[in-house]
């Protein structure tokens, strides 16, 4: 998993390339999420245009950090998540709880 974090105005945007899955990828993506909330950045962009697949812990993290973002007053949205992981997100139904958008510009423009 390669992981490409940075900052747009008042927005985290995190580019994801590679799949999402458990083992060091998810670890990975836990640390740089971790990283942001402590660092007091609860607006989030993940771009997953590059994560073809994604497993359960990848989109149990990915609902985890969303409760605590919205908690704090952000929010996670997802910039171009392949059709594999929509389905994925949609099958344990959890896509609508996220906001999809087709770059990264739109959705973090979104949290004005």
């Amino acid at each position: 998993m390669d992981i490409n974090v940075r900052k747009r105005s008042q927005v985290q945007v995190v580019q994801l390339r590679g799949p999402l899955r458990m083992g060091a990828a998810v670890d990975s993506l836990r640390q740089t999420l971790e990283e942001s909330v402590a660092n007091g950045d609860h607006r989030l962009v993940l771009n997953l245009a590059e994560v073809a697949m994604i497993d359960s812990s990848g989109i149990g993290l990915l609902v985890r950090f969303l409760a605590s973002t919205k908690q704090r007053g952000g929010n996670i949205k997802l910039v171009q998540p392949s059709k594999f992981a929509v389905q994925t997100l949609r099958l344990v139904g959890v896509l609508n709880l996220f906001e999809i958008f087709d770059d990264d510009d739109a959705a973090a423009e979104s949290f004005v």
